[in-house]
């Protein structure tokens, strides 16, 4: 196999392994999970095989293109993978594995098709980061919603079902913008190509300029919405409370994938070449960005529910991205992406850790601790008597400690390092951009603000349960549920460690993005696979 035929790759082992676990009944289980799980680790070794291949030279500037069907772009449907999408297929990779594994003795065996369906939703998120073509993009996302509209009403109960309603409703609504911003973006351009766009952008007719700017606001709703950028984002907090563990931390990563779509189609099509249309919506996102920030904050101070606590922190983080794209310089772009794997890491890790803190607590004790902090009683300790922690019950408060430090951004772990390379970014703009204005003040604040809220309510809701409750029982935890959360953990200590080369390489995965006229040269005049020579 060729390096340009690895690009396809991604997409066709989760579609059909996929495929091959529908027929299995649920009393195969162990079959299909060890095939859902050959193809997980098949992604992460392909993901790793991609970013060597970008990043090592193997590909002219970085870029590997494969043209389906051998049809020429922008005719046919073009596939790049780059640095960025070969490392957020490799965030894919690693979040999926991490969650396969935490289902394996419980939630992968509720119900006849889990596995499909975290295949074909696999399938989704990593067509969504490999397509250059929008309504490829389009059919992606569908394909992604499709199976996360399955997963999410995975488990079946009444809660689940009332969330899926609403996360299905919002959807349907966002996919029927995204076709509308789509069909209007072609018709003021004649292309859905996004190299070629660029392309032509810089040269479309004045008449058309404002066609334009319609259809990729339309277009731009429905990433946002996905992106759960305020207003838009009202849907995603009740949904990752709702949904089962495993579903939730996927649930992370669909939440990037807006981020990630607004990030390469704004640095694409409105950078300076863009002629009329550059810059176009760029206040918008960091406005908006900072909105989202504000919202999310408050509801994490709001709110006593452990998984609306993990979903006001994604939406923090996702509105810190957004503004972050908005603001549009390319050294805050990489401290961005490094705080887009930080955040991913480890609200999927909290979020696989609520049902394990869960299994501490009764109803009773949650109503006691709530009861004592409301009337202020006085807790007087008794003398110690010498009685040791429970493994089970160290592991959980040292990981809770460890995911709230990462979401607030303290030190040592890599959240504090993320929002201080972005303080560094904003302090010190590119030569010629001139001093930090208004606005990177006020983005400054409001990140260090959300983090302070952020650590009030993760302490907040960590006394009450490892502390102010009396009925706490040690929870039996089974291996394979305290290995992905471990594991997360350790990715993010490792992040820490090595910064200084993830940084390296979300610098020229940054520089990537902001030379549009590189993805042109590559994917326009690609050339297709020459047919085999005629046998004599």
């Amino acid at each position: 196999m060729t390096p340009h035929h690895l690009v396809i790759l991604p997409i066709l082992l989760p579609l059909l392994c996929g495929a091959v676990l529908v027929p299995f009944t649920q009393g195969r289980h162990e079959l299909k999970f060890a095939l859902s799980y050959a193809s997980v680790l098949g992604l992460l070794v392909t993901a790793c095989a991609l970013m060597v291949n970008a990043d090592g030279g193997a590909w002219p500037e970085g870029i590997g293109v494969y043209l389906a069907a051998n049809w020429a772009a922008p005719f046919g449907i073009a596939l790049v993978a780059d640095r960025l999408a070969a490392l957020m297929l490799l965030l894919t990779a690693v979040l999926a594995l991490a969650s396969l594994h935490f289902a394996m003795k419980r939630w992968s065996r509720i119900g006849v098709h889990f596995h499909s369906l975290f295949q074909f939703l696999l399938m989704g998120i990593n067509g969504a980061f490999l397509t250059h073509d929008l309504f490829n993009l389009f059919v992606f996302f569908e394909v992604m919603l499709a199976a996360s509209y399955g997963l999410v009403l995975h488990g079946y109960n009444a809660e689940r079902l009332r969330a899926s309603m609403q996360y299905i409703a919002v959807n349907l609504a966002a996919a029927l913008l995204f076709l509308i911003g789509t069909a209007l973006i072609y018709a003021a351009t004649g292309t859905l190509n996004m190299a070629d766009l660029a392309v032509r952008i810089s040269a479309i007719a004045p008449e058309n300029i404002g066609l334009l700017k319609v259809g990729v606001a339309v277009l731009a709703l429905a990433f946002l919405v996905k992106s759960a950028m305020w207003p838009l984002g009202f849907w995603l907090p009740t949904t990752y409370a709702a949904a089962s563990p495993p579903v939730a931390a996927m649930l992370v990563l669909m939440t990037k994938v807006g981020a990630y779509v607004i990030l390469r189609l704004w640095l694409l099509l409105f950078g300076d070449e863009a002629g009329a249309a550059a810059g176009f919506g760029y206040d918008a996102l960091v406005w908006g960005g900072m909105a989202t920030i504000v919202f999310g904050a408050a509801g994490m101070l709001s709110t006593d529910s452990a998984g609306r606590m993990a979903g006001y922190s994604a939406v923090v983080s996702s509105g810190t991205l957004l503004a972050v794209i908005g603001y549009g310089q390319p050294s805050l772009v990489t401290a961005g992406l490094y705080y887009l794997i930080g955040s991913t890491l480890a609200v999927a890790a909290f979020l696989l850790l609520i049902e394990l803190i869960d299994r501490i607590r009764t109803p009773g004790a949650a109503m006691l601790a709530l009861t004592m902090e409301a009337w202020a009683v006085e807790d007087t300790p008794d003398e110690p008597r010498g009685k040791g922690v429970p493994a089970a019950m160290a592991f959980l408060s040292l990981a809770f400690t460890a995911c709230a430090l990462m979401i607030a951004g303290l030190p040592p772990l890599s959240g504090f390092i993320a929002k201080f390379s972005m303080f560094h970014a904003l302090l010190n703009p590119e030569p010629g951009a001139g001093a930090i204005d208004a606005t990177g003040w006020t983005l400054m604040a409001l990140v260090v603000a959300s983090g302070l809220i952020a650590i009030i309510s993760m302490m907040r809701f960590g006394v009450r349960t490892f502390w102010a409750a009396e009925m706490v029982t040690p929870p039996r935890l089974h291996l394979s549920e305290v290995a992905p959360v471990t594991a997360l953990l350790l990715l993010s200590l490792a992040m820490t460690v090595q910064a200084r080369p993830l940084f390296d390489y979300l610098g020229r995965a940054s520089a990537d993005l902001h030379d549009p006229g590189r993805y042109a040269r590559q994917v326009l005049p690609g050339p297709v696979v020459p047919k085999p020579a005629e046998a004599p």
